[in-house]
């Protein structure tokens, strides 16, 4: 029978409500929303590119302590704040996937949690 077990690491920023930075049942890895927090400042930048790498540097390292990593990331799904950020994320986003990219959603939102301009969640292989 396949448990359900919590994934937590202090290389990605806590939990801002109630919820885990990721769960893994059988052979899958589902990560929450990665706000673009910084987890040694608890800070966020401004630039839309830095918070897609932070974003994605804290899923990488959710899916590490989880004992996979990004390139086992199977489907992403990216919340935007304005869609007009899209080809600045895109440049962030490919330099952290390789060919055959994840599956992606990107959706515009009207707003996120602490006024970040994006979010970022994956569902990975373990």
């Amino acid at each position: 029978m396949n448990t359900l077990k919590v994934v937590d690491t202090a290389k990605a920023p806590d939990a801002i409500g109630p919820y885990s930075q990721a769960l893994s049942i059988g052979n899958l890895i589902f990560t929450s929303g990665q706000l673009p927090i910084d987890p040694k400042t608890g800070t966020m930048p401004e630039d839309i590119r830095e918070q897609a790498a932070i974003s994605l540097t804290n899923v990488k390292n959710i899916l590490d302590a989880a004992g996979a990593g990004l390139d086992r990331v199977i489907k992403t799904t990216v919340y935007l704040d304005d869609i007009k950020n899209l080809p600045a994320v895109n440049e962030v986003y490919a330099t952290f996937f390789q060919k055959p990219f994840p599956a992606r959603s990107c959706f515009a939102v009207k707003a996120l949690p602490l006024d970040a301009k994006l979010e970022i969640e994956v569902i990975a292989l373990w």
